[in-house]
């Protein structure tokens, strides 16, 4: 698998989908993604079932973390949120998340308890606060190949210029990639693109019904842009299936309606690997060692 930041240098765009388990990631992985996108709001969708408004805490999304990094090989964009605290707390996040197998951890200028990107009510702390989180997660970071992403959700509280001095002023803490939030307009996005693209990937982030107007990663890399998320969408599309899968199961009292959109029991064995499973522990089995 290609280093992050190897990749990033390549001339199309990097499109990283939402995943929130191991199973998710597993599934983007062998549909071809070059990385993956840890959202913080997916994690709190699924395994609160609330929504992200600063609810979850550094080592519940450390341990999601983990286990995708042990089930997959592609690399993780993983949103920190805040850094879940002030500058101390933030570089216990990073080396915390570094250990669980980050390729990239990402860090808001938020107030907390942040919120969605994309609703409304946000607030931001001070910049210099922030430069300072910045540079405790730069220095926190065992090894130069895990980037720390900058995002600053100031366009909505202060307006667009202010979030671009902020970005500004993140990146001269030497950070490895920026990330402004809930850009509004085409006329925005080639904004951003003109004064950052050049000098460091910087990331689009598409919400389905957000405040971002939606495009493909390729009209996406056109202007500028490095990274193309999507991270909440796979929950979305999963509350989707799931929802009409239960009302057709309540309805009928049987999955048998619903078998053409199901995997069977084979079939999902071989997507999570069970033969091979099974296979690799006749290695350990005491019988066949016996003799």
């Amino acid at each position: 698998m290609t280093p992050l930041r190897q990749r990033l240098a390549a001339p199309e765009p990097l499109l990283a989908p939402g995943v929130y388990d191991a199973f998710s990631a597993l599934l983007a992985e062998q549909a071809g993604f070059e990385a993956l996108y840890l959202s913080g709001a997916s994690v709190a969708y699924t395994a609160l079932g609330r929504s992200d408004v600063g609810l979850t805490t550094a080592t519940e999304v450390a341990d999601v973390l983990a286990r995708i990094s042990e089930r997959v090989k592609t690399p993780v964009i993983v949103d920190a949120d805040t850094g879940f605290g002030n500058a101390l707390n933030v570089q216990r996040t990073v080396r915390a998340f570094e250990r669980a197998g980050a390729a990239m951890i990402q860090l808001e200028d938020q107030t907390f308890p942040k919120r969605c990107g994309h609703l409304q009510g946000k607030g931001v702390v001070p910049a210099a606060e922030m430069c300072g989180k910045l540079r405790a997660a730069l220095d926190a970071r065992t090894s130069r190949e895990t980037l720390i992403l900058a995002r600053t959700d100031a366009l909505a509280v202060e307006g667009i210029e202010a979030a671009f001095e902020r970005a500004e002023a993140y990146l001269a803490c030497g950070v490895d990639a920026l990330f402004i939030e809930a850009l509004r307009t085409h006329e925005q996005m080639r904004s951003a693109c003109h004064r950052f693209a050049h000098r460091a990937p910087l990331l689009a982030n598409m919400v389905e019904g957000g405040q971002t107007p939606l495009a493909s990663a390729g009209e996406l890399g056109a202007i500028g842009f490095r990274i193309v998320i999507f991270p909440g969408g796979t929950v979305r599309a999963l509350a989707h299936t799931l929802a009409g899968y239960f009302a057709s199961l309540k309805q009928h009292g049987s999955t048998t309606p619903w078998r053409e959109h199901m995997l069977n029991f084979d079939g999902l064995n071989a997507v999570i690997g069970t033969p091979q499973l099974l296979e690799a522990g006749k290695r350990y089995d005491g019988a066949a060692g016996s003799g």
